[in-house]
């Protein structure tokens, strides 16, 4: 096609309106799937494709409500075992803490009491060993009061030694003073608790007639002086 050049005539209306009906749309005919005029009544198809919708948004808003459910289960789940985990990491820091507190204490105790016992027992064996070494047979006439005075001595630092470790230590008291006292023979009940009140009577008559006889005594005696004078 041979170009034109700045002398050649167009006519700008006519290019206009032919490329204005070109690019306007033919318009569409209702079979072609167009909706249907507004004050035209909607079909029996046309209904049935709307029901049809609304049940499958219907199914689809389920699908989201279930889902939605099971996150908000999920996160009551979550927020349940964070709280649980909270609180019983508060008690369990209790628990620890004060058990760590009562345990060392008790520990310290028992670390004391080990050494006093270790002090004790060293005592104990010392006391022994000198109180063994008590031998009366090795004792000769000239040195017998030195040795005994020594034994004495012995004897007493070994004394006071028992007798400060049951201070210390109760078990030192316990099973021995329950056999002392179970060997310890036991009193004779009195007879003044057991006897009855014409018994006590006699017992008391018998205790004051000699007084009386003594006292009839005297006071004969004392007129007949008077007698005489």
């Amino acid at each position: 096609m041979p170009e034109h050049d700045a002398s050649d005539f167009i006519d700008s209306d006519f290019q206009s309106a032919r490329q204005s009906a070109f690019a306007t749309p033919l318009p569409a005919s209702p079979a072609a799937g167009m909706p249907p005029a507004p004050n035209r009544p909607p079909t029996t198809e046309e209904l049935a494709a709307m029901v049809s919708q609304k049940h499958i948004k219907l199914a689809e808003l389920k699908r989201a409500q279930e889902e939605l459910e099971r996150e908000r289960a999920g996160l009551e789940e979550l927020r349940r075992r964070k709280m649980e985990c909270q609180t019983g990491r508060d008690e369990m820091l209790q628990h620890l803490t004060r058990g760590i507190g009562l345990l060392e204490a008790a520990e310290m105790a028992a670390r004391r009491d080990a050494e006093q016992m270790a002090r004790g027992l060293e005592g104990f064996r010392d006391a022994l060993s000198k109180v063994q070494s008590i031998n009366e047979q090795a004792w000769s006439q000239e040195n017998f009061s030195t040795e005994l005075t020594r034994g004495l001595t012995t004897l007493e630092n070994a004394r006071m030694e028992w007798n400060a470790a049951r201070l210390k230590f109760p078990l030192l008291s316990g099973p021995a003073a329950d056999g002392a006292e179970a060997a310890a023979p036991k009193a004779a009940p009195s007879l003044l608790s057991t006897a009855s009140l014409g018994q006590l009577s006699k017992i008391g008559f018998a205790l004051t007639w000699p007084i009386v006889l003594l006292g009839l005594a005297g006071l004969a005696g004392i007129l007949l002086l008077l007698l005489r004078h």
